[in-house]
């Protein structure tokens, strides 16, 4: 059997789609936190942005290398903008939280998806989806651990 070339590259195109709609809406989280907590919080969403950049990048490659064309387009721009009664202009942590780990669940479908396309029939392709799948998931992790309340504090 061998791989539907057709499929990968739709399914990597929507993976570079999705990683380019994560850095948009990483790079924007980050510049809408205020507050005391706002340094650590900034940080970790601009290394978010900067990580889907990557892998924005390594999607298009494999969609070049499988004579595809990138796709020029970004996956979709959702936000609540339910923002911080105290300020207009301020995205409370947990809703940009949730808003991330929706994100992540989504991208996380589409490497599943290519997994499964790939399996058997492309190494390479299967260790791509691999790869980001663990990357991926432990994203989820970290922004499921953030938004879980610390022991011994009532919510």
């Amino acid at each position: 059997m061998s791989l539907d070339k057709d499929k990968a590259v739709a399914l990597l195109n929507q993976i570079m789609e999705l990683e380019l709609a994560g850095v948009v809406r990483y790079t924007h989280y980050a510049l809408m936190v205020y507050g005391y907590n706002r340094i650590p919080i900034v940080e970790w969403l601009n290394k978010q942005a900067e990580e889907g950049l990557l892998h924005a990048r390594k999607a298009g490659e494999l969609v070049t290398l499988l004579e595809g064309h990138p796709s020029l387009a970004i996956g979709p721009l959702l936000e609540t903008h339910q923002h911080d009664t105290n300020s207009s202009c301020s995205i409370p942590v947990g809703d940009i939280l949730r808003q991330s780990l929706a994100h992540e669940n989504e991208a996380l479908k589409a490497y599943y998806q290519l997994l499964e396309l790939a399996q058997g029939k492309s190494v390479m392709l299967e260790e791509y989806a691999r790869s980001l799948i663990v990357e991926e998931e432990m994203h989820a992790d970290a922004v499921r651990k953030m938004l879980r309340q610390p022991c011994g504090v009532a919510q």
